[in-house]
């Protein structure tokens, strides 16, 4: 009972948070078999993603199209092996194993409040941290897709826990612990960037990125071979442990590949004389290259032609690479599957006023490095991977979990102003990793 006390306010959070996406997962399933017939809300990557689960449950070879063997990472896939196996554990009909999926994909999205809380604590209070959390519980995109069988959420979950580690690595060397201290929890960081790309590879550029930023900052503030030596650690383990699976390719393709070979389909889906900035990947269909083409001729094939019509056709290209960039960061749903009117309202009731509540702390916020780093870092990161690819707020989500911190500080903020508290307003950091 003294677990769920008043004083502890995280516990009611993370129960809330529970209680919307299990309530989230009953109503979706319900309204996919009486309404509208189909296994899933988005079809398409979620079939694809069911069906490599399905051969990893049965030790099947982990291909698509008996041609696709690379084409996507096995994280999720894996994970929704697990729920199947889980589901024939407890004897669960086939027709029924998709709302077992989606019951273990409530609670992932939950355990994500639970780490927003962590990493708020860990950059700035325990109070910041509970608001963040709180936010995450409630916020339609982030419940509704903790039950949408699709990776974002999972990937999410990786995510946080890197950007976690990163936090800890950089409050441990702000506080001049031991150098062996720095390596643990550089190579944590590593291990952590390294399982998010396991799961999506747009995380991939994440390691570097971190590990460039820490050598840098603690050159000034230390030395520079207490910022190179735990720099280096995060990029050797995070593409250390990326290994196995580019192993694996190799000895399917000849290729060394670390993440798929599906980047050249995605880049030509982006720049094409048919682009949008949506996703119609009907061309691969149209030509038909799996089948006279490898893998690796293919994915070649669509990235030379991508870039070629970007070189020769400047123009259009930039005119698509802002539209990629609107679509990421349009406050309302742009997939035909979120058309109607309600989606579209409560999403951006939502996302405007946590956008304009993350701008407002880091404008009236304390001035700290890696607080603002790795809350606003990573939507600032995704739209600029995007901009290259497909823009959407699929993609965005799994930024939302730690910008949601960045809101907590600005409402924050904001509170304290109204009551007057001027310049005394924001929370201070809880360790001196945000300095």
């Amino acid at each position: 009972m003294r677990l769920i006390a008043p004083q502890k306010p995280l516990v009611w959070i993370v129960l809330g948070a529970l209680a919307l996406r299990i309530g989230a997962a009953v109503w979706l399933q319900h309204d996919l078999d009486v309404n509208k017939r189909r296994p899933f809300l988005i079809m398409g990557d979620a079939e694809g993603y069911w069906e490599l689960g399905r051969e990893i449950a049965r030790g099947e070879p982990y291909e698509l199209y008996d041609t696709r063997r690379i084409e996507r990472m096995p994280g999720y896939p894996a994970f929704v092996a697990g729920s199947i196996r889980l589901s024939e554990a407890l004897g669960v009909p086939e027709g029924r194993q998709y709302f077992v999926a989606r019951l273990l994909m409530a609670l992932v999205g939950t355990l994500n409040c639970g780490l927003v809380a962590f990493l708020g604590r860990e950059l700035f209070d325990a109070r910041t941290g509970n608001l963040a959390a709180a936010i995450v519980a409630v916020a339609p995109p982030l419940v509704g897709f903790s039950v949408i069988l699709l990776s974002e959420t999972l990937f999410a979950m990786g995510l946080l826990v890197s950007l976690w580690c990163m936090a800890r690595l950089t409050r441990s060397a702000a506080a001049q612990t031991g150098i062996s201290r720095l390596l643990l929890w550089a190579a944590l960081t590593g291990l952590s960037v390294a399982l998010a790309v396991y799961v999506r590879p747009s995380w991939l550029l994440a390691a570097p990125c971190l590990a460039a930023m820490f050598a840098v900052w603690l050159a000034r503030k230390q030395s520079v071979s207490r910022g190179l030596f735990p720099a280096v650690v995060i990029v050797l383990v995070a593409y250390g442990a990326l290994l196995p699976w580019a192993y694996r390719n190799y000895r399917i393709s000849g290729h060394w590949i670390v993440t798929t070979r599906w980047i050249g389909a995605s880049l030509y889906d982006g720049f094409n004389p048919n682009a949008n900035g949506d996703s119609d990947l009907k061309f691969v269909d149209d030509d038909r290259l799996f089948e006279r083409m490898s893998e690796y001729e293919v994915d070649q094939h669509y990235r030379t032609k991508a870039w070629d019509y970007v070189r020769s056709h400047p123009g259009h290209a930039a005119w698509l690479t802002a539209q990629k960039i609107k679509r990421f960061w349009m406050p309302w749903p742009n997939a035909k599957q979120f058309e109607g009117l309600l989606p579209k309202i409560a999403i951006a009731v939502y996302f405007i006023p946590a956008l304009l509540a993350a701008v407002f702390g880091w404008v009236r916020g304390p001035r700290h490095f890696w607080a603002w780093v790795l809350t606003l870092g990573p939507i600032l990161y995704f739209s600029a991977v995007h901009a290259v690819f497909l823009g959407s707020l699929r993609y965005r989500l799994p930024a939302e979990y730690p910008l949601c911190i960045a809101s907590a500080v600005g409402l924050q903020q904001a509170w304290s102003l109204c009551r007057g508290a001027g310049k005394e307003a924001g929370p201070p950091p809880a360790s001196p990793a945000a300095a």
